[in-house]
């Protein structure tokens, strides 16, 4: 790199080339675009780094046909994505169906969507454009919603084929990056929308703590999240992938472990992370600890949990008819 290189510039590829140590040469990597500037800003380094790291890059962009010109616009975005340099790119379209929450839907339909392109291409994993701004307004909104350690912990550098390597960038650095390499960005309008909680998080929440307790509130956040991760993480290997749970062996674990074996239990069943409260939690636990009859409790995401036969089940509620 150049002693004239842009410092934005350089702080987005270094992050992307930290987070691509260890694949095997000739490996196939895609970046997540949306076409906004932080994935925009991913797309670009992806595209100088991964040649030199004797990588193969290709990007996917997602349509979930939420606003009118949607196709025509992830057909822009993929253009863009070829003039980069990446190969191959797709555009795919999903449908945004479900319970949870629009939010909530769309993550689910974007997240099946990438791993099936990821498949499909032959790729080792996806870059997503997470930074260390969304980092800290999701450890806002877990603390806000009482959803537990999990979210408190943030979003984690990696999980399964989904990397972020920019958890450590803030959103400023990948606006400079794109204007510095004379990318356009899209405004996504939802951005600015403050029916959304996250974005009243962005653009109301954070700013007030920030003019309350001087600058540096983000990065606080996100140091937290990276302290709450390693225990997070420990309860999670002790709690349970399974949508069936035993309740004589639920009530002879400690409370912090039953709680952790149940959310996990939740969210294997199909109900988003960042969408279960402690409330949830709570009531999840009654089937354990405070049994007398109580029917199905509903969860974020069309999940029902209820006890049977000894056991906490968790279905899809359209599994039954009920949707």
């Amino acid at each position: 790199m150049g002693g004239g290189l842009p410092p934005v510039v350089a702080a987005v590829r270094n992050a992307v080339r930290a987070s691509l140590a260890g694949l095997a040469p000739g490996d196939l990597v895609l970046a997540a675009c949306s076409g906004g500037a932080d994935s925009l800003a991913l797309a670009a380094a992806l595209t100088f780094v991964a040649p030199r790291a004797g990588l193969r890059a290709g990007a996917v962009t997602v349509d979930h046909g939420l606003q009118e010109g949607s196709a025509d616009r992830a057909a822009k975005v993929a253009a863009t994505l070829r003039g980069l340099g990446l190969d191959p790119v797709r555009a795919v379209a999903v449908t945004v169906d479900g319970g949870g929450g629009p939010e909530a839907a769309a993550r689910t339909a974007r997240y099946a969507a990438l791993e099936k392109a990821a498949a499909d291409l032959g790729a080792v994993a996806v870059l997503l454009g997470h930074t260390l701004d969304d980092q800290a307004e999701t450890v806002l909104l877990g603390l806000a919603r009482g959803s537990g350690a999990r979210s408190l912990a943030g979003m984690t550098p990696r999980r399964g084929i989904f990397l972020r390597p920019l958890l450590g960038v803030r959103r400023q650095a990948t606006e400079g990056a794109c204007a510095a390499l004379g990318l356009v960005p899209w405004a996504d309008p939802h951005n600015a929308d403050r029916r959304f909680a996250r974005v009243r998080v962005r653009l109301d929440a954070l700013p007030a703590l920030e003019a309350a307790l001087g600058p540096g509130v983000a990065e606080a956040l996100a140091r937290t999240a990276d302290q709450l991760r390693d225990d997070a993480e420990v309860l999670e290997k002790i709690g349970s992938d399974e949508r069936t749970v035993d309740t004589a062996s639920l009530a002879r674990l400690p409370g912090a472990v039953r709680t952790r074996v149940l959310r996990s239990a939740a969210v294997a069943a199909g109900c988003p992370a960042g969408a279960l409260t402690s409330a949830h939690v709570t009531r999840m636990e009654e089937l354990v600890t405070n049994w007398h009859g109580q029917r199905w409790i509903d969860l974020p995401g069309g999940v029902r949990a209820s006890r049977r036969s000894g056991e906490v089940v968790f279905f899809k509620e359209w599994v039954h008819g009920r949707r």
